[in-house]
């Protein structure tokens, strides 16, 4: 005889109802998240911008069906794309991940948080639309960067203690989640409404690593987050339209997400949702660059001077940096394709030793075949440096540590160059702004004419002003 299995039914998860507290309930008061997501709005929609440029992105993009036509749907900004808002999510969270350039999050796991501006903005511009049309009114942008702060938090404070590429998942499982809450806000769900929707995000199918990882990394990794977001947005409208949740969708013995993807252990979670994770986001202002190499670049940067003319010199070529680094992005072999090469920190550093610069264009074959690259990366080690792999973990630090140093054959060497917090760290902030707002500026001149561009960026530079602004003739000023 076997035991009866109790069909009744328990209170939803502990993490799920938190996330639904957090994002229908918490009022953010930190200015300075708000600042900085206004910043991250700048800098991520001008991420886009770039990632326009690119064939490979852009023929991903548009409707699903073409010539598909959405009255008073979402627009995608640099494109004359009008969509229904679950692909307008995936068209621009494609466009802002694609070049590995928008802000990180690195923790026990990492990722981008403002890859769930893809499902916000597409949301926020197509409820604007429709409400004008019938009569209401608009969302503001005030909303778009609460709703952006709290989808950094509850991506960023799970990855503070959990790993998830440690269990083979990509950390595109947060943006689902994270998109999901905070668009089930946006559409007005309940409380109960928010938390079925956020239960079906994690009892949902999850992306892989696979895409990352050599030797198989490829342009996947460009679009995962794109999809995640697309995802979040539609199962909240699907909670919106009374779809049933699963309360124990993470604790539930044998079928929930804990025993069956991560080792039956449960989430750890030291701190409440508040402001953290936005207040303290990584920005990549120097380089396109996956951001454990950010530092490592710069050494290589300010390095070249002394190498270039003495590339055939070279003998050695030392890396010291911290574990996630090597973990991730320590590759040898050949690289197949630009996505192959952005997560490749010998190759970043060669690149910077050779050019003393680093762009997107470099992950391209018409660099990558230059002989002098391989050359160099076939002359580099990594070491880790256990203090800073200590540091990369610490809250109150967060460094992402690199150096190089370079030995020649005939015995000479260069100082061991360190560089600890990149430029886009909260403790370069003052440094990093105008060179963030200039990555803006060249952004911007990429797509528009300068009447255009100017009343976009004087508009982003006023913070007042942009959050009172709809969201719809935010997204208008996108429009080509």
């Amino acid at each position: 005889m076997t035991a009866a299995i109790s069909n009744t039914r328990t209170k939803p998860d502990k993490v799920i109802t938190d996330i639904a507290n957090y994002a229908a309930k918490y009022t953010i008061r930190s200015a300075e998240a708000y600042n900085t997501a206004r910043l991250c709005l700048m800098d991520t929609l001008g991420c886009g911008l770039e990632a326009l440029t690119y064939p490979a992105c852009t023929k991903l993009m548009g409707p699903i069906v073409p010539g598909t036509i959405v009255p008073n749907g979402a627009k995608v900004p640099g494109t004359s794309y009008q969509l229904d808002p679950v692909m307008a999510a995936f068209n621009i969270g494609c466009m802002i991940r694609w070049l590995d350039f928008n802000d990180t999050w690195l923790a026990a796991e990492w990722g981008h948080p403002s890859d769930n501006m893809g499902g916000i903005l597409a949301v926020a511009d197509w409820l604007s639309r429709n409400a004008v049309a019938a009569g209401r009114k608009p969302l503001t942008m005030r909303e778009v960067l609460t709703a952006m702060i709290k989808a950094h938090e509850i991506q960023g404070v799970i990855a503070l203690e959990n790993s998830f590429n440690r269990v083979g998942l990509d950390h595109v499982v947060l943006v689902k989640v994270a998109t999901t809450a905070v668009v089930a806000h946006m559409l007005g769900c309940s409380h109960d409404e928010i938390v079925n929707a956020v239960s079906n995000a994690w009892i949902d199918g999850q992306s892989l690593r696979a895409y990352r990882h050599a030797p198989q990394a490829g342009s996947r990794k460009s679009w995962a987050a794109g999809d995640a977001t697309s995802r979040g947005v539609r199962l909240a409208l699907m909670a919106q339209r009374g779809e049933m949740g699963y309360p124990t969708a993470l604790t539930a013995k044998t079928w929930g997400f804990y025993d069956v993807l991560f080792k039956g252990q449960p989430f750890v979670l030291k701190q409440p949702y508040a402001a953290y994770v936005m207040e303290n986001v990584l920005f990549k202002i120097s380089f396109p660059a996956e951001f454990h190499a950010q530092t490592a670049v710069e050494c290589a940067v300010r390095l070249h001077p002394e190498v270039k003319d003495r590339l055939h010199d070279i003998k050695q070529v030392v890396i010291t940096t911290h574990e996630s680094a090597i973990r991730i992005i320590d590759k040898s072999g050949p690289l197949n394709n630009p996505a192959d090469r952005d997560h490749c920190i010998q190759y970043m550093c060669a690149i910077g030793l050779i050019k003393g610069n680093l762009t997107a264009a470099d992950y391209e074959e018409a660099v990558a075949r230059d002989p002098r690259v391989d050359a160099l990366r076939n002359k580099m080690v990594c070491v880790e440096h256990k203090p800073w792999t200590r540091d990369y973990l610490d809250p109150k630090k967060r460094s992402i540590a690199n150096a190089l140093q370079v030995f020649f054959k005939d015995g000479s060497k260069t100082a061991n160059v360190a560089v600890e917090y990149p430029i886009g760290h909260r403790r370069r902030r003052k440094d990093g702004i105008p060179l963030l707002e200039a990555k803006f500026r060249t952004n911007l001149a990429r797509r528009f004419a300068d009447k255009q561009r100017t009343t976009i960026y004087n508009l982003c530079k006023d913070q007042k002003k942009l959050e009172d602004t709809p969201v719809h003739e935010f997204v208008d000023h996108f429009a080509v």
